[in-house]
């Protein structure tokens, strides 16, 4: 297993427990306790984590997985969602798309739909979301538009009031927001405040709101508000999502996708 490969799986468990120990990591992962101790202390400098006697704890109370340390975790699940989200969209669109897992599988379906594959432009995407940007700025039919803003190492986001003077000056058909929970009562939310932030002018500048999110996200809520439920047009998620739940969404007035 690779070095990247082990920093991913020991930051997955560590969000999912809470606290990882040194010999428990190593028989998890099937390398030497040594590797493990060396592993938590390269990712303690980086601020990843906490070392403590024997072991490592999350770092701080409330902890996001950066985007490029996630694994692909409900990967099938997001691709068949984002398969679902880019066949929504029509070509000469403008289209608003967040940072995320999710919005990120949006971007590559997008990029290899036969009728997108050439226009003046074929899309108009707009995007605070470097590595979204990065992906599809090679693809000469789509119009790339970059907010402004400070890079959030996190997620590749810009966010902060640069954006700002780019989204008061534009109108879109479609945004679609990749969310870390989506509740019927407290609405669309992220973890980071700034970024939930550039999310919500991208909702307001729309005519049309999208959330990709799988089912571990539905019936969740995080720190930062993004919008109410009642600014959802569409939610698109997978077939494993609970029927209740979804039924609640509906009944909040949004059309449901589960794929």
């Amino acid at each position: 297993m690779s070095r990247d490969a082990r920093w991913k799986s020991l930051l997955e468990l560590l969000v999912e427990r809470g606290r990882l120990d040194v010999e428990d990591a190593a028989g998890e992962l099937g390398v030497s306790a040594a590797t493990i101790r060396r592993d938590f202390d390269q990712l303690a400098e980086q601020q990843m984590l906490v070392r403590t006697r024997g072991g490592a704890v999350v770092h701080g109370v409330s902890y996001e997985l950066p985007l490029r340390y996630k694994t692909a975790r409900n990967a099938s699940e997001k691709q068949r969602i984002a398969t679902a989200v880019a066949e929504l969209l029509t070509p000469g669109e403008a289209v608003g798309l967040t940072g995320g897992t999710t919005t990120t599988e949006v971007a590559r379906a997008l990029a290899v739909r036969p009728d997108l594959a050439s226009g003046t432009p074929a899309l108009t995407i707009v995007t605070n979301a470097l590595n979204i940007a990065n992906e599809l700025a090679v693809r000469p039919q789509f119009k790339i538009v970059l907010t402004g803003g400070v890079a959030r190492p996190q997620s590749y986001e810009l966010i902060g009031p640069l954006a700002d003077g780019v989204l008061g000056q534009i109108t879109l058909d479609t945004a679609v927001l990749g969310v870390v929970g989506l509740d019927v009562t407290h609405g669309a939310s992220a973890h980071d405040e700034a970024e939930a932030a550039i999310n919500r002018l991208l909702c307001e500048r729309a005519e049309r709101v999208v959330v990709a999110a799988d089912a571990s996200k539905l019936g969740q809520r995080a720190f930062a508000r993004i919008c109410d439920v009642a600014q959802v047009d569409i939610l698109v998620t997978d077939e494993s999502a609970d029927r209740a739940t979804l039924e609640h969404f509906e009944e909040a007035g949004v059309r449901v996708l589960a794929v």
